[in-house]
């Protein structure tokens, strides 16, 4: 029994030394460790080196995210419906975006190029101004609207700033106490954009009730604080004066089919729309009975708004010419040459200049008559095929435009005194037309051929005074009134986007 204990007991002592690791183990244990060690460091450094690039980059993303963002595609209409689509910075103007097609066209710059904004599916447009955002307006569209941007002249967009005194009827204004009865142009000017001495304008004007089919004449009171009808003729007492609209949050469209689309009693009809709206329930309708009517309500309407900003936006391109010695892009890149001698020379007397366009002009139209009447007797054919050579590239000649097509141009590029364009007679192939807008009325004068010893000429008072080609017309009626009520000011252009 006792050798058996003793062979149990050594057998656990030989166990429990199996037991123990040996020092060859142990060392190798903590070679693991230390190579652990090392690599959990190297892993950690990495992860640290990651981390802290991870977080640059989580700071550096919000100083490079919005460079990107900063561009934005909008697509802009021209009067025949074609586009162009652009890239413009999201804090683009209108007027930046005049100026970037005037430069990319090769325009003339004379500060009528306007956009505009116009809901096809409401029937109506309003000028967006010089100063506004283009992003800012397309924010206030819905989302399924066939909403435009346009791109044409608008002559008549600042045509107050150039004649206060004759824009506002007498029997509309009403000025204020501290206001004298006789004012100059600038007085008058004042108290339109200052606050404190704003006039009143006044008058009868039809409206459209919510709800309701039929317009209703009321008398209607703008004042800065908005605009108010009375609902007892023409009392302005506070208790008869109901509320319409105020323009801080709203803005006032023109109707392009008053009578069509909303059964207006005349073509004249304009609205008050909210900016972030464009629901027809939201309108409010209104309809004066004559052009020049409704062109000084809308007037006045953008003057209480926008006060002394709209008169920055008309003194600002006068003062960038001043200020600036270069001249325009267009007439930087004509010279007067002269090559009469042995040797060319600039001519830099305006004087001078002047004399040999004039009989450089004299003697071309010289040289077009004698090519005309050295066939003899020209036929119809050939003359109005060399006319037609002349004056189609002219920016004011539009061809086969309609009657009503050539009305709603003239229209749209502003009903001020002088505009005009050229056209086909639609009566007669032989003959041109010529549509003029004169006191906001637009009247058409037939060019009439008229054939002198075989040469062709044109004339618009039945052959007293006599042109070999319509743009000698146009040129002399620029600078003479002559048979026509005013003279050729503004033509009507076109250009392709």
């Amino acid at each position: 029994m006792a050798a058996v204990s003793q062979r149990g007991n050594g057998d656990a002592t030989d166990s429990s030394n199996s037991a123990r690791p040996s020092s060859s183990s142990l060392a190798a244990r903590a070679l693991s460790k230390r190579t652990a060690l090392r690599r959990e460091k190297r892993l950690g450094s990495h992860s640290e080196a990651n981390s802290m690039n991870f977080q640059a980059r989580r700071v550096t993303l919000p100083a490079i995210t919005p460079l990107v963002l900063q561009t934005r595609v909008i697509k802009v209409y021209n009067e025949d419906n074609s586009s162009r689509a652009i890239e413009v910075p999201s804090d683009i103007t209108a007027q930046d975006i005049c100026q970037l097609f005037i430069l990319k066209n090769h325009c003339i710059d004379d500060h009528s190029w306007t956009l505009f904004e116009q809901h096809s599916h409401l029937g109506i447009e309003r000028t967006i101004e010089d100063h506004e955002s283009v992003m800012e307006v397309q924010s206030g569209w819905g989302m399924n609207t066939e909403n435009r941007l346009y791109f044409r002249k608008n002559y008549a967009k600042y045509e107050f700033f150039r004649k206060p005194l004759d824009f506002f009827p007498e029997h509309m204004v009403l000025l204020s106490s501290e206001t004298s009865e006789t004012m100059n142009h600038s007085q008058l000017l004042q108290t339109f954009l200052h606050s404190s001495t704003c006039p009143e304008i006044h008058g009868y004007l039809h409206a459209k009730e919510q709800g309701k089919k039929f317009w209703k004449k009321s008398y209607f009171v703008l004042r800065r604080s908005g605009l108010y009808v009375s609902n007892k003729g023409e009392s302005k007492e506070p208790r008869h004066l109901q509320f319409v609209a105020e323009f801080s949050d709203s803005d006032v469209y023109t109707l392009l089919s008053a009578r069509k689309m909303y059964g207006a009693p005349t073509d004249y009809g304009f609205c008050i729309k909210p900016s972030k709206s464009s629901s027809p329930r939201d309108l409010k309708l209104l309809c004066a009975d004559e052009e020049h009517i409704r062109t000084s309500w809308v007037t006045a309407m953008r003057l209480f708004k926008y006060g002394m900003q709209l008169y920055q936006n008309f003194i600002q391109p006068n003062q960038k010419q001043r200020a600036s010695p270069m001249r325009s892009i267009s007439e930087n890149s004509l010279v007067a040459m002269d090559f009469s001698g042995h040797r060319s020379r600039v001519i830099e007397n305006p004087t001078e200049v002047l004399s040999v366009a004039v009989e450089e002009g004299l003697s071309w139209r010289r040289k077009s008559c004698h090519r005309l009447s050295s066939h003899g007797s020209p036929s119809s054919s050939h003359s109005s095929v060399s006319n037609l050579a002349i004056h189609t590239t002219q920016p004011w000649f539009h061809g086969r435009l309609s009657r009503d097509e050539a009305q709603r141009m003239v229209t749209e590029q502003g009903l001020i005194d002088g505009v005009f364009l050229l056209r086909y007679s639609q009566s007669d192939p032989k003959t041109f037309v010529l549509s003029l807008c004169h006191a906001q009325r637009i009247k058409h004068f037939r060019i009439l051929p008229v054939e002198d010893e075989g040469e062709l000429f044109f004339s618009l008072d039945d052959g007293h005074t006599r042109f070999c080609d319509l743009i000698q017309l146009v040129e002399f009626y620029q600078l003479n009134r002559s048979v026509l009520p005013c003279r050729l000011k503004h033509c009507c252009s076109r250009i392709a986007l």
